[in-house]
């Protein structure tokens, strides 16, 4: 859940090292998934046209978010960018023998 009760949650007094930066933005993925879930519910919580609209809307930029974090996680670790490649391999491999496109 969030922590912004505390103010000073996430700042830190010096520059990351690039590990310690992958490492955070691990957690901001985890973060904007747990964000997106959350707004999804509540998208399917409500019969509100108006609530459905924004909530999606919002719950959409999120997943943009997702992407944005995913590219820059793939250029900050090129090693963990090669197990998201080889993962998607997999994926697409299941695919191509199951006929799916």
């Amino acid at each position: 859940m969030p922590l912004f009760a505390n103010p000073f949650e996430g700042n830190v007094p010096r520059k990351l090292s690039k590990a310690e930066l992958v490492q955070a933005l691990r957690l901001d993925i985890a973060g904007e998934l747990e964000a997106i879930f959350l707004y999804d519910a509540h998208v399917q919580s409500t019969d509100d046209k108006l609530a459905k609209a924004v909530l999606a809307d919002i719950r959409d930029e999120e997943k943009a978010h997702m992407g944005e974090l995913m590219t820059l996680m793939r250029h900050l670790d090129p090693e963990e960018a090669e197990h998201f490649a080889s993962g998607e391999g997999e994926v697409q491999e299941m695919m191509k023998k199951l006929g799916i496109k």
